[in-house]
């Protein structure tokens, strides 16, 4: 394949999304088409990250954001296999979980057009989570398997993928972070906009169903933020708009009082409030990879986690919210500076910041040849 010839689909619904792919979109230049099926879509936040890492303007569905999973896969996909129909590309691409994923490797499959899946094999064996049937389905769709991990790589050849279809490539998480991180000058700036000092804060994001749709739990965790507050830890929230939306209906709001409450951020002044953050609070996904190349502990506030390698190599660990999330965040501030030290000595577990380009270079020659996933073979 061309690249200055022919054009590869990147589809994708959701922020983290364009976090991720950025340094592939990148990489491919002019070849790329951003299609973004609004999963998650405003002006203000999804517009916002789109100019700050320099994207090119997206083909936006219509219709999907603020439905129930069946509708925004059902309908992403009607509307991409109609924009597949009236300019093919050469591949697509998509990256994760998502349902924008899901949508965007079902429409390639139907039009046969060769589909690279970005964060193969992540495994968290958890099928409460929506999240694990996407990515299963998703491998068992695409053509080309991009393992982050050599554990991810483990788990496809567990499920009897052909090691052909796989390729060890790294994640692009290292080389987004490292790019969009500002320089130490414009980091203080950041921090003293917040009244904050390096090392002595808590930095806490919480967006996920099982800590926010559930009144008790999501009560529990703002309690756990309150009592690190309270042993002499400022916490900073840039509160999400769902979590938001839960506090106001569940009657939470007192609750904040005592918290650094701020609106969600863009991502380098995330970024730059993570790398001199204390500990990191989050049920992210993607702030489990960030924190590998921050060098900053993070407690997990989730059940299970797909990424346990940021767990192995020391820089996480799992929690539930109440007194374990309490208890952990307090022996971690209490043991800062050894910890701080042993982590920057600690490679990230996620590559070497070369993702983007490998997995540029095995797109070249992926669409010479026919699509042939499992699907379509059984068929």
């Amino acid at each position: 394949m061309n690249l200055s010839e022919s054009s590869v689909a990147v589809v994708l619904g959701t922020r983290p999304e364009l976090v991720k792919l950025a340094p592939l979109l990148h990489e491919l230049g002019p070849a790329a088409r951003l299609v973004h099926t609004g999963q998650h879509w405003d002006e203000a936040l999804s517009g916002r990250f789109i100019d700050e890492l320099d994207l090119p303007a997206p083909e936006l569905l219509h219709g999907i954001g603020g439905h129930p999973r069946g509708t925004q896969i059902g309908r992403a996909v009607e509307q991409l296999d109609e924009l597949f129909a009236a300019d093919r590309p050469a591949a697509v691409v998509v990256q994760g979980d998502t349902n924008a994923t899901l949508a965007g490797a079902l429409a390639a499959n139907a039009r046969s057009i060769p589909l690279v899946h970005v964060e193969a094999g992540l495994r968290s064996h958890d099928r409460a989570m929506p999240e694990e049937h996407n990515r299963v389905m998703v491998d068992q769709l695409a053509d080309l398997l991009c393992a982050a991990t050599t554990e991810n790589r483990t788990n496809l050849l567990a499920e009897g993928h052909r090691d052909e279809r796989i390729a060890l490539t790294g994640n692009t998480v290292v080389e987004v972070v490292r790019r969009s991180l500002p320089d130490e000058d414009s980091r203080a700036a950041v921090l003293a906009g917040y009244g904050l000092r390096p090392d002595t804060y808590v930095l806490a994001t919480v967006h996920r169903p099982e800590n926010t749709d559930d009144a008790d739990t999501l009560r529990e965790l703002l309690s756990s933020l309150r009592s690190i507050e309270a042993s002499g830890t400022p916490v900073l929230l840039p509160l999400h708009p769902r979590t938001r939306s839960a506090v106001e209906r569940f009657g939470l709001g007192p609750m904040l009082t005592r918290l650094l409450v701020v609106p969600p951020v863009g991502y380098g002044e995330f970024l730059a409030l993570a790398r001199h953050a204390a500990l990191l609070v989050s049920d992210s996904g993607g702030v489990q990879e960030e924190c590998t190349v921050l060098g900053r502990p993070l407690l997990v506030v989730r059940r299970s986690t797909e990424r346990p390698e940021s767990v192995d190599a020391g820089f996480a660990a799992l929690v539930r919210p109440g007194e374990q999330l309490t208890s952990a965040a307090l022996t971690v501030l209490a043991g800062l500076p050894e910890r701080l030290e042993r982590l920057a000595r600690t490679p990230s577990p996620y590559g070497d910041g070369l993702a983007s380009a490998r997995i540029v270079r095995l797109l070249e020659g992926l669409a010479e040849r026919p699509a042939t996933s499992d699907l379509q073979r059984a068929a």
